[in-house]
């Protein structure tokens, strides 16, 4: 995973699959692209590339509570 650039992990949903993240905290969102597997730690469901937690204001603390949906499927 580039930490450069707006990607994803996620467990199941296919490569190439579009979603809007959006951080609860503040209410910023991203689109990014789902390029990996992962997170293997229980409890989560997205690991977001830096580049992509940057823009919803979540780089210092992390982690965050997120909504996420499917905005163009693969």
């Amino acid at each position: 995973m580039n930490p450069a650039i707006l990607t994803a992990a996620h467990r199941s949903l296919r490569f190439g699959t579009k979603l809007r993240v959006t951080n609860r905290n503040n209410g910023r969102s991203v689109i990014v692209r789902v390029n990996d597997r992962g997170p293997f730690i229980r409890g989560r469901v997205l690991d977001l590339s830096r580049a992509a937690a940057q823009n919803i204001g979540m780089v210092r603390s992390g982690t965050a509570k997120v909504c996420y949906e499917v905005v163009a499927a693969s």
